[in-house]
């Protein structure tokens, strides 16, 4: 069968290749995929640019939905033919205290789709049972494949957030996951939500406006503190990069929270005192666990949260480099793929 493979740590190492159909251990089942999204950290492995180690060569892609169509012979709860999306930590260390206190996540050890194992970039994949989770028949797959992205801005403004109804929220980085912070934000209440961005960014941002975030591409600190002259009590750096983290505590309220939910390799070049002065709490937020994938599975089926605005173009497998450039030039907010080649 076709599939995505990244092969190798360079520039542009991406290319379809044929890759065997795979067979389930006894905790497993065979998903065909209907709809694979793709991440930010799959452009980062194309480009080269990522930190993370990879298992080459992998199959890459982790954010998914489709229908079982192969058990394992331990396998229940289950049927051929559920509608089905799954978690992304594929391999992890029952053994571990952080697995074994719900935080698998968080196990150093685990290994993820699409860096750690074969991934969803292609027609079948296999799943540890563990990972699934049912798929209402009144939630389009489509919609259903992009639970992951949606369940890391739940995890960053709700979970680790603490976001309040009322709050003021400040979305610096106008990508997929910021753009889904701010619509969690709104989720949770927020009075006022706003999403920075480079001019570059215009297409994004305009996309986040119809979402009904407020698009900021300069006077973002004059933003963060017009209310009151102190600051937003949430920002979320999305953007992961030196000078959006410094923004991040100038806007911040003192007493105000920053989740740091954006990776980036570069070096913080400025004083941290002002976490100090303001008494400011920084935190990482990374992945999510089983609770917040049945939240956020409730919110999309509720239409409570509806990323649908952002996936406005789908690709054929082969395309794939299309959908990647696209999405890489920030044309679109998100671009998925279809590895049944429908179109």
């Amino acid at each position: 069968m076709k599939a995505i493979v990244n092969y190798a740590t360079d520039p542009d190492s991406v290319e379809i290749r044929d890759v065997p159909e795979p067979k389930p251990g006894p905790d497993d089942v065979i998903m065909e995929v209907d709809t694979v999204s793709v991440c930010g950290s799959d452009l980062h492995q194309w480009k080269g640019g990522h930190s993370w180690p990879v298992n080459y060569p992998v199959v890459l892609g982790h954010e998914f939905a489709g229908r079982i169509v192969e058990l394992g012979k331990q396998v229940i709860g289950f049927e051929t033919g559920d509608r089905v999306t799954s978690e992304t930590a594929a391999v992890i260390d029952p053994q571990n205290p952080l697995t074994k206190e719900g935080n698998y996540q968080l196990d150093p050890n685990r290994k993820g789709f699409g860096y750690g194992v074969d991934g969803a970039m292609t027609r079948f994949v296999k799943v540890p049972v563990r990972c699934l989770h049912q798929v209402p028949e009144e939630l389009p797959l489509k919609i259903a494949a992009v639970t992951e992205p949606c369940c890391v801005a739940y995890n960053a403004v709700i979970e680790n957030g603490s976001v309040k109804p009322g709050d003021r929220v400040l979305v610096l980085g106008p990508g997929p996951i910021g753009i889904l912070c701010g619509l969690m934000a709104k989720v949770g209440g927020a009075a006022e939500v706003a999403i920075s961005g480079l001019p570059s960014d215009k297409a994004r941002l305009s996309i986040a406006k119809k979402l009904g975030l407020i698009p900021l591409t300069e006077g973002i600190i004059d933003w963060a503190r017009k209310e009151d002259g102190t600051g937003v009590n949430l920002a979320v750096d999305a953007a992961g990069v030196s000078a959006t983290l410094r923004t991040a505590i100038d806007a911040v309220r003192p007493g105000g929270r920053i989740a740091k939910v954006g990776w980036g390799p570069e070096p913080i070049e400025f004083s941290l005192d002002p976490l100090v002065q303001k008494n400011i709490s920084l935190f990482g937020s990374f992945s999510h666990n089983r609770p917040m994938w049945e939240a956020v599975l409730r919110l999309l089926t509720s239409k409570r949260l509806d990323p649908a605005p952002i996936l406005t173009e789908t690709w054929n497998l082969s395309d794939w480099r299309d959908a990647f450039e696209a999405m890489h030039n920030g044309e679109i907010v998100k671009a998925q793929l279809n590895p049944q080649e429908r179109n």
